[in-house]
Parts: structure tokens; sequence; C-alpha cells
């Protein structure tokens, strides 16, 4: 047995319970795929958002204004 065997024996990088579940390495390349996806969405929201020019239409049934320029004059 090789020195580096021994010590890989005697020393784990980590202690393994078989009783507990964990996501692992593909719960891991979802969870990024998902953040990295909404990160892409709301980039491309805030660029939509920024270029929407929003002027509102006159209502058709309120009435017109007159602008005659002899409002507010007494005579």
């Amino acid at each position: 047995m090789s020195a580096s065997q021994a010590l890989t024996h005697l020393v784990p990088l980590a202690e393994v319970d078989d009783n507990k579940v964990t996501p692992g390495l593909l719960g891991f390349i979802v969870f990024a795929a998902l953040a990295v996806g909404v990160w892409l969405l709301m980039k491309s929201m805030s660029r939509h958002m920024g270029r929407v020019a929003f002027k509102e239409a006159p209502d058709p049934q309120a009435e017109p204004v007159r602008t005659t320029g002899t409002e507010g004059k007494q005579g």
C-alpha cells in the first residue's frame, strides 16, 4: 500500500451519511440553469420596458377643450 492510499483511508474528505438525501450535482445544475434563465428574462424585460414610449390617448367620451384664447378674459 502506498502512502497516498493510506492517507485517503485514514482521512476521508467528507463524511457520507446514507440516511441523508441531498440534491447533488444535478440539483445544482438545474438550479443554476433556472437562475440564469430568470436573469436573462429580467434583462430582456428591462430592455423592452425602456423602449416603450407611453403616451395616453385622449378619451373619446370627454368634451373637447377649446383653445381660442378668449377664456378667462372678461369684457
